[in-house]
């Protein structure tokens, strides 16, 4: 019979024997952008501006 000491260390062994394989980095990054584009961004119309406060 095997004394428990050697019993654990094989468990030990099978479980965490080997390294996990390497991961790429491209794997690890992921690309979105920073913020969600806003529609009314682009919507300002200094004509628009003029007529509504100095006419």
């Amino acid at each position: 019979m095997r004394p428990p000491q050697d019993t654990a260390e094989t468990v030990r062994r099978a479980r965490f024997g080997r390294l996990p394989e390497q991961v790429r980095l491209e794997d690890t990054i992921e690309e979105r952008p920073a913020i969600a584009p806003d529609p009314a961004q682009g919507a300002y119309d200094a004509d628009e501006w003029l007529v509504r406060y100095c006419l």
